[in-house]
């Protein structure tokens, strides 16, 4: 049955390695007959100079009709100084919310070849491989009422609400055990249950849920700031990592640079039917776009 890709290249290095992708979709779909499609289409810095905005109305059609999409990456200092409402990281959360792709799985994985691109000592993160499951959908980055506004002694103030929902923790936790059954076994599931309520109520659901439908798995809980500081202690004591969409963005960025660079990590953005959007690495890397370096090869 065949299936349909679209190909968001976004900005920077973005359309040089979705060339480069390009050639081994072509490649592949030729020597195993998958009868696959792909179309191009704009997301981010890229939409704004042809529409305007960061994730138009034609790309939105292109994007629900797709079985999977391929993202390069998008953003640059081109679009730092316009709107905030339309830049281009705006377009990359609207696609997120529009398709609801709530399950952001990131590998974290060193290879040997890369050992030496690590900050750490190669004792500390030789044979590393975790897997971070960030809520991608909710959180802070969506949640209502946010703004700026002025108070009454005429000092702005900035606001900005962290909600999740029972449903929204088993969903992602639900990934998270899942995912874990395939792999170590082991699940930590990150917080700050000690400061903020909405991570209270995350905590208890992430427990309740594991001793529901998953005695078998080995389940931990760690505040955020001590999370960041054993991803650099010792981070092969994780297997897999669960959290929400902010804890999530910080320490599957800190894991990256544990492989050497953030630029090698790819992730997938799944919705409950498995649809996804795929990103072969994260960050636009403006600065060596355009050189030849992403893809010297290819």
């Amino acid at each position: 049955m065949s299936k349909h890709i679209l190909i968001l290249a976004g900005d920077g290095i973005g359309p040089e390695i979705m060339a480069a992708a390009e050639k081994v979709l072509n490649k592949v779909n030729d020597k195993f007959n998958l009868a696959l499609t792909w179309e191009q289409g704009l997301l981010g810095g890229s939409a704004i100079d042809a529409h305007g905005e960061p994730y138009p109305a034609v790309t939105s059609v292109q994007a629900q009709k797709a079985d999977a999409i391929l993202l390069g990456a998008v953003g640059g200092p081109k679009w730092d100084n316009i709107e905030r409402s339309i830049r281009p990281e705006r377009g990359l959360l609207k696609i997120r919310s529009e398709l609801n792709l709530f399950a952001n799985l990131r590998p974290a994985i060193l290879y040997p070849q890369l050992a030496d691109a690590s900050s750490l000592k190669p004792e500390i993160v030789a044979g590393l491989d975790i897997l971070i499951v960030r809520e991608l959908t909710g959180g802070i980055y969506f949640g209502q009422p946010r703004g700026i506004r002025e108070l009454e002694n005429g000092e702005k103030q900035g606001y900005n609400t962290d909600v999740y929902s029972e449903s929204e923790i088993k969903r992602i936790a639900k990934v998270a055990f899942d995912m874990a059954s395939l792999r170590g076994g082991k699940v930590c599931s990150v917080d700050k249950a000690n400061v903020l309520e909405v991570t209270e109520l995350w905590k208890q659901t992430v427990t309740d849920l594991q001793q529901a439908q998953y005695p078998n798995i080995q389940l931990s809980h760690m505040y955020v700031d001590n999370a960041a500081m054993q991803l650099v202690r010792a981070p092969k004591q994780f297997d897999v990592m669960v959290t929400g969409n902010l804890f999530g963005d910080i320490l599957s960025d800190e894991a990256a640079m544990l492989t050497g660079s953030i630029g090698m990590l790819p992730s997938a953005s799944l919705d409950e039917n498995g649809k996804g959007m795929y990103e072969p690495c994260h960050g636009s890397a403006p600065d060596i776009a355009g050189q030849n370096i992403a893809n010297p090869l290819a």
